[in-house]
């Protein structure tokens, strides 16, 4: 990035933010047709600090931060959720911060590039000017993989030992390819080491194994253990769980980073051509008219299969995926199945 460049981006985001006190850096970044990983490092020294550590360091980090927004987003999903992180565990690979009900999440540190220290200027209700912190996480092309926001004040002291590790050390980017299709490819064993799982986690070695996207396999498996859906259901499936009460785990997943809502759901709304779900203790936005396939698949595992909804956008990219709520060794819901067989035969009489 030359010193023009850094110029001109930083008088683009002070005129956005002037005009919008709270307009979202990635909306800023869309209008300027730049990552918005490219955005917050042209403001370092001025707002933004790097922070030189090791993944498996940074997340170490998180759960001294106190009570936090915590932030995950996929092509067309976000989930917000507050509260505290849980202890960190894992290795130097991957990081896992378990609490089912609460910040629930899986740390991908490979993927994770530029970790950043972020300082932004918020109006308060009396006019006078407030600082809100966050630390954000991305990937080697600029796309955010994770963040969280301070929420408490004072902020935990571990917030002030990040902003004395921090620097000013330029990230270097790249630019993403687009994912390309292709013939969907032969699998002849693919459905005999399907039938065979015994835990979902097999799942992904068996994608690895026949080289599949995601997509790629619901498609081949379709008929056997896969069932494509019409693309606009989520909305439907959303009322009649919130109706229900059904508790769901609600999964969204950037690059390098999974993030898990368990619970039961509030009443959707819609705000432009946004689903939300707004509850007590987090957000999910939903750009449910950009979907492009939704599908319902069935995984075998020794406590009797579990079904999932997974909606992909028109790449190809999983945007969300829902499962009922289960703990390990239970049988799936059968309140969760009963509503899926429902909406099938709602959509198959329409």
């Amino acid at each position: 990035m030359t010193q023009s460049q850094q110029i001109a981006i930083l008088e683009a985001f002070d005129a956005a933010r002037a005009a919008q006190p709270r307009l979202p850096a990635i909306d800023i970044a869309e209008r300027l047709a730049i990552s918005e990983g490219e955005l917050q490092a042209a403001r370092l020294g001025r707002d933004v600090w790097t922070l030189p550590l090791p993944p498996s360091e940074i997340a170490s980090y998180l759960p001294t931060l106190g009570r936090v927004k915590s932030l995950t987003r996929s092509r067309l999903a976000v989930l917000e959720q507050t509260g505290g992180y849980p202890e960190l565990r894992g290795g130097a690979q991957t990081g896992l911060l378990l609490d089912p009900g609460g910040l629930d999440l899986r740390l991908l540190y490979s993927h994770w590039h530029w970790v950043c220290l972020i300082r932004d200027a918020m109006p308060s209700q009396d006019g006078s000017k407030e600082w809100r912190w966050s630390l954000q996480i991305f990937n080697q092309h600029g796309c955010a993989v994770h963040k969280c926001f301070a929420l408490e004040t004072p902020l935990p002291s571990a917030w002030d030992a990040l902003a004395a590790l921090g620097t000013q050390d330029t990230p270097a980017f790249t630019q993403s390819a687009p994912r390309l299709k292709r013939p969907l490819p032969n699998a002849p064993d693919l459905a005999g080491e399907w039938g065979a799982m015994q835990d979902v986690h097999q799942f992904f070695a068996l994608l690895q194994r026949h080289r599949l996207e995601r997509i790629e396999a619901n498609q081949l498996m379709e008929g056997h253990y896969t069932r494509a859906l019409p693309a606009n259901i989520l909305e439907n499936l959303f009322h009649q769980a919130s109706q229900h009460a059904l508790p769901l785990m609600l999964f969204v997943a950037s690059p390098g980073c999974v993030q898990i809502r368990t619970g039961t759901l509030p009443t959707p709304q819609r705000a432009r051509s946004w689903l939300n779900l707004f509850g007590d203790s987090f957000t999910l936005h939903l750009d449910d008219t950009a979907i492009d396939q939704v599908w319902q698949v069935s995984k075998p595992n020794r406590d009797g299969g579990v079904t999932s909804i997974e909606a992909f956008d028109a790449q190809g990219a999983l945007v969300l995926q829902i499962y009922a709520e289960r703990r390990e060794g239970n049988p799936e819901s059968s309140a969760w199945r009963q509503l899926l067989n429902e909406l099938n035969q709602r959509e198959a009489v329409a």
